[in-house]
């Protein structure tokens, strides 16, 4: 008994020195142009690589545990600047959302991944540009920061779970929704010229950041998928938000997809360019979505009563169980995923590379059940959605995503550059 009392008596201090940092990390508002021996460690502006062909812009806007920015000037200075170079320049935004255990610190891995995608977006940007015969689109980065450990205590860092899950869904609610309207303004902000200026935005969210993107698009995706048609009508495609919107892994239930599911399903064809809108990948071996997902909902959902869901839109069947779909994570509930992504032999001659310049007319001739090409992987479609659904929920092969945080792998980040070339193709 007495060593229970020392426990819960030392148990309070540990978790307060063991809490992780609440504060701003980028709270220097001026660029800096980042080199070895001066990491602008301070700055939320930073340009690497400068005249290099893998030049690109790196920004930090950072959001509190409430869902509030913590200074709205870091996120002004980023907007101030993006507005510069796309009144001149055609460029492309990539916002990424980190998860659980991550942060906005200097050093932390989400960020050096990050930089090491852009630095490769860079460098295939300005090879297009010398075979098109193009300006090269400047590559941006936007790395959106949230406190994605509030214990960092090895071990006990785990018991934050469900805080965690529920400070996601806050921030996607609250801050992350204007950042990303924001940036989708100044991504359109040419498209009216002749000829037009033509910027790119892609959100991508991996783990938790995965449900704070969702929860910030989900009801934006739901709004544009009826109201872009001609007198909000089944005529014409659907838009998304940006220009595609990617879920990495991401770190919620299949019961939240499950009405952006039906929304899309109840539609029984799209055009042939209907191209996609909403991209859901998650690893076949993503234990941590798998298995400790579904323990930790087992204890949020054991009060809740469940029942079972019958639809049969557009003669696809579908059976979801209410219960197994607040328990199970969107990328491993059966029901719902639509596709699966395979690697292939880059030399197999009975299928051809698609390449940037044939993806849409490739995409609009797919067929139920039918294969396409992407580079080095195939996208398999299963039969359970139309072909030109733009909302797919993918099922990746351990080769091209080996765990929960290995997101970045060259083959994937190579599928969804052209998945997104396709998507905004002319």
């Amino acid at each position: 008994m007495l060593t229970l009392k020392k426990l819960l008596a030392v148990m309070p201090l540990v978790l307060l020195t063991g809490c992780a940092a609440n504060g701003i990390y980028r709270s220097d508002y001026s660029p800096c142009l980042a080199t070895a021996d001066n990491p602008c460690q301070a700055h939320s502006l930073q340009q690497y690589n400068t005249a290099a062909a893998d030049e690109f812009l790196l920004g930090f806007v950072e959001v509190d545990d409430q869902g509030q920015l913590r200074d709205r000037a870091q996120m002004q200075a980023l907007l101030d600047k993006l507005y510069q170079l796309a009144v001149n320049d055609s460029i492309i935004i990539n916002v990424f959302v980190h998860g659980w255990h991550h942060n906005a610190r200097p050093g932390d891995p989400n960020i050096e991944s990050f930089k090491g995608a852009l630095a490769r977006l860079s460098k295939i940007e300005h090879d297009l540009s010398l075979t098109k015969h193009t300006a090269t689109r400047k590559v941006v980065g936007v790395y959106v920061g949230w406190r994605g450990e509030s214990i960092d205590v090895p071990g006990l860092n785990y018991l934050t779970f469900w805080d965690r899950k529920s400070t996601a869904q806050e921030v996607g609610h609250l801050g992350v929704t204007e950042l990303l309207v924001r940036l989708e303004e100044i991504a359109n902000v040419k498209n009216a010229l002749t000829p037009p200026i033509k910027s790119r935005l892609v959100v991508m969210g991996h783990s938790f950041g995965g449900a704070v993107v969702f929860s910030a698009t989900t009801q934006i995706l739901a709004d544009r998928f009826v109201n872009s048609k001609v007198g909000k009508s089944s005529a014409g495609d659907a838009n998304g938000f940006g220009d595609l919107v990617v879920l990495l892994n991401p770190a919620f239930e299949a019961l939240r997809y499950a009405p952006a599911y039906d929304l899309a399903q109840a539609q029984c064809s799209y055009f042939d360019n209907q191209v996609p809108k909403l991209a859901i990948l998650t690893s076949e071996a993503d234990y941590a979505t798998k298995y400790a997902f579904p323990a930790g909902q087992f204890f949020s959902t054991f009060f809740e009563t469940h029942g079972t869901i019958q639809r049969n839109d557009c003669k696809f069947p579908l059976s979801l169980d209410e219960g197994a779909a607040d328990r199970s994570a969107v990328g491993h509930f059966g029901p719902l995923i639509s596709h699966t992504l395979t690697p292939t032999n880059p030399q197999d001659p009975h299928m051809a590379i698609a390449n940037y310049t044939n993806m849409k007319n490739i995409w609009a001739a797919q067929t139920t059940g039918g294969s396409t090409q992407f580079g080095t992987t195939v996208l398999t479609h299963l039969n359970k959605t139309n072909p030109r659904n733009p909302y797919l929920n993918v099922r990746v092969d351990k080769e091209l995503i080996a765990d929960h945080n290995d997101v970045f792998g060259g083959r994937v980040m190579d599928f969804l550059r052209l998945l997104v070339e396709m998507s905004t193709a002319d």
